[in-house]
């Protein structure tokens, strides 16, 4: 399982939340929850509405998509981060392969902190737009 300090250190790797300080990843740590799933527990079904971020602390999942395995996901990777701004419908179904362990953090609870600390609304801007550079870079490569 991971500590404190680890989980902080996790966070920090996320696209999302890269651009945070280390103040603000210490309360972004702070809500949120060690959340335990059974071995064959659907986490999240994709169309369903988004609510919220998961780490995984360990197990492993799987991801599918449209009915096809695109991913398998272990301690450390994470998924949902996108939900807890928008809380849109999920691209895919995540399932609990092993007994896993996520850290999760609610969409409402991440927004309470956000109107808590605009300062980090700047920080989170930047990184959704280096997403959808990143994402027009990678659509006019495909169509050139």
């Amino acid at each position: 399982m991971f500590s404190k300090k680890e989980r902080l250190g996790r966070l920090a790797e996320v696209k999302l939340f890269k651009d945070l300080s280390k103040t603000d990843l210490k309360e972004l740590e702070d809500i949120g929850r060690v959340v335990n799933h059974p071995a064959g527990h659907v986490i999240i079904d994709q169309g369903g509405s988004g609510a919220g971020f998961h780490m995984v602390l360990s197990g492993d999942v799987r991801v599918v998509r449209g009915g096809r395995t695109v991913a398998r996901l272990g301690p450390g990777d994470f998924f949902g981060e996108m939900a807890l701004i928008d809380g849109g419908p999920r691209t895919a179904t995540v399932t609990a392969d092993s007994d896993v362990s996520t850290f999760s953090i609610a969409s409402w609870d991440f927004r309470a902190l956000v109107m808590k600390r605009p300062g980090m609304s700047w920080s989170l801007l930047l990184s959704v737009t280096e997403r959808l550079r990143d994402a027009q870079k990678r659509e006019d490569s495909i169509r050139a």
